[in-house]
């Protein structure tokens, strides 16, 4: 059943905040989070007449993947717009302290940061390591490989190793696995 201007707007004032957080959490930006509530809502507008679901949960769901979809083009355009000011030697404008700190709340990254920081103190040094070259320093697997005496394909079969650690230490697979479910 298609939805109407009143079912987004609904679904707008139910789960805009819980977006936000859920954007902040992925992207670590509060202003690109806001960025793309909107355009997930601007989607869910334009394609609400291709609705086919019954009912709240299915509504929920058909949001959530509109918004899985503007962020992975979101991390597709990132780069490139990213490399494009650099070039320009432009600034994005910035949010105020205020609205920074408010989504960093909503999103709960303060514990987030905690979290992935005591995580992190109990992987195996190896991983730690691993980690910190590639996805903190972000030097390329050539680099990375070289640092620690091992073949590029072993070094990502260990970042890959240590992530998935890391993500088991934080219930990450788990959270994703009951949100699949549900």
């Amino acid at each position: 059943m298609p939805l109407d201007a009143d079912d987004i707007s609904r679904l707008y004032h139910a789960h805009a905040r819980s977006l936000v957080a859920y954007f902040a959490r992925r992207t670590f930006d509060a202003e690109v989070a806001v960025e793309l509530v909107a355009e997930t809502f601007a989607a869910a507008v334009t394609d609400r007449a291709g609705f086919r679901g019954e009912g709240e949960d299915s509504a929920v769901a058909w949001l959530y993947a509109i918004a899985r979809h503007q962020l992975s083009g979101w991390y597709r355009r990132a780069r490139v717009e990213r490399a494009a000011l650099d070039r320009l030697g432009l600034d994005a404008p910035a949010m105020t302290d205020v609205e920074y700190e408010r989504i960093e709340e909503l999103a709960g990254l303060a514990q987030l940061r905690a979290d992935v920081a005591t995580s992190l103190e109990e992987l195996a040094p190896q991983q730690r390591r691993m980690l910190q070259l590639r996805i903190v320093e972000e030097r390329p697997y050539p680099e990375v490989a070289a640092a620690l005496g091992i073949s590029e394909q072993t070094a990502r079969a260990r970042l890959s190793r240590a992530l998935r650690a890391l993500g088991q230490q934080l219930g990450v697979g788990e959270e994703a696995g009951a949100r699949g479910r549900a």
